[in-house]
């Protein structure tokens, strides 16, 4: 199993796929890391050998943050919008939507379930 950036790599995808499995890289970043490190995007992960593998790990350091760099950099952005107090802060505080969608039907999968109905006491 080839390991890129600390993430083991599924063995039987092609390679331009399995990139996709690194935190940072999508379908386009792969194809231009592999076209700049001169590998065929149809191999499979397991038919690399060590010197594609090698040649995939300088480029992707090349290029960037991926994985707990760039993790880190987005945990850091929302933390400074919650300080700030800023909206879209506020929103990431309140678990609620940030980019603008409507909440009064929608968003469940950001609120969490629904509260029940607070069932009154009867007074007999």
């Amino acid at each position: 199993m080839a390991r890129i950036a600390g993430v083991d790599l599924p063995r039987s995808k092609r390679i331009e796929t399995g990139l996709t499995y690194i935190f940072g890289i999508g379908d386009h970043r792969s194809g231009s890391i592999l076209k700049e490190a001169g590998v065929d995007p149809d191999i499979r992960i397991k038919d690399l050998s060590e010197d594609d593998v090698r040649k995939i790990s300088r480029v992707i350091e090349e290029q960037g943050r991926v994985e707990g760099d760039l993790r880190k950099e987005v945990t850091m952005n929302i933390k400074r919008l919650m300080e700030v107090g800023s909206f879209r802060g506020m929103r990431h505080r309140r678990n609620l939507p940030v980019r603008g969608q409507r909440t009064q039907t929608n968003a469940r999968t950001r609120k969490g379930p629904r509260r029940g109905a607070v069932a009154k006491k009867r007074t007999s």
